[in-house]
């Protein structure tokens, strides 16, 4: 008896001594993995804080056409981060379930920001607003059980989506910079425009999402 439990012991303590040497790298690693890609991700949520405060900020220090083209700058400079940390991670090879989790989420809280702060200026209206921000919602939700389900190819990103989310891409900094940009290109104007286009192709991709995901739906609910 005696034998067997100094041999348990033993082994206790050298699968203890494996974890600690191996396991704690690679989970840390696999959790939340420290890179390039994941760098620009972690600053674009950071520079909403940042993009909201500009307009909080006196106008003694920023007139509000300074404020419109700070924003309007930090705006593009989130969009252009977003572009850069996926290709910067297919590229390097740093591709993570954590990344792929936490750029969509990044993309989400700066544009639900950017749309909040244009209803406040009284650039937008709130219904278009409350459209795509919970369009955002519902898909995210759809995916998240999808993919729990094994069927996240079922809400892939489609054409139209990617549609949706360029016209919303232009729309915002349009509408954020509010000025005139020459003596004909109303900013504010092509922008209403483009974030109603935005509006509607939302509600037709989500619906989109949803016909693709019924079937799995009525699958699971006959189960």
């Amino acid at each position: 008896y005696k034998k067997r439990m100094v041999l348990a012991a033993k082994w206790l303590k050298k699968s203890i001594e494996n974890c600690i040497d191996f396991h704690p790298p690679n989970f840390k690693s696999q959790l939340m993995p420290y890179n390039l890609p994941n760098l620009l991700t972690w600053l674009r949520i950071l520079a909403i804080p940042l993009f909201v405060g500009i307009y909080y900020v006196p106008h003694t220090w920023l007139t509000p056409s300074q404020q419109n083209l700070v924003a309007t700058l930090i705006f593009a400079g989130a969009a252009v981060t977003d572009w850069l940390d996926g290709y910067l991670a297919r590229v390097l090879n740093q591709t993570s379930a954590f990344g792929a989790f936490l750029d969509p989420v990044a993309d989400k809280l700066m544009v639900s920001a950017a749309l909040i702060v244009l209803v406040y200026l009284g650039r937008l209206d709130a219904p278009i607003a409350l459209i795509i921000i919970g369009r955002e919602i519902t898909v995210s939700a759809l995916r998240e059980w999808m993919a729990q389900i094994g069927q996240s190819k079922s809400v892939a990103v489609s054409f139209l989506g990617k549609i949706k989310t360029t016209s919303q891409m232009i729309a915002i900094p349009l509408l954020l910079y509010h000025e005139n940009i020459g003596e004909h290109f109303d900013s504010q104007e092509i922008g209403t425009w483009l974030i109603y286009i935005a509006a509607l192709l939302t509600l037709w991709s989500m619906f989109y999402y949803l016909k693709a995901a019924m079937p799995q739906v009525f699958k699971n609910h006959e189960k």
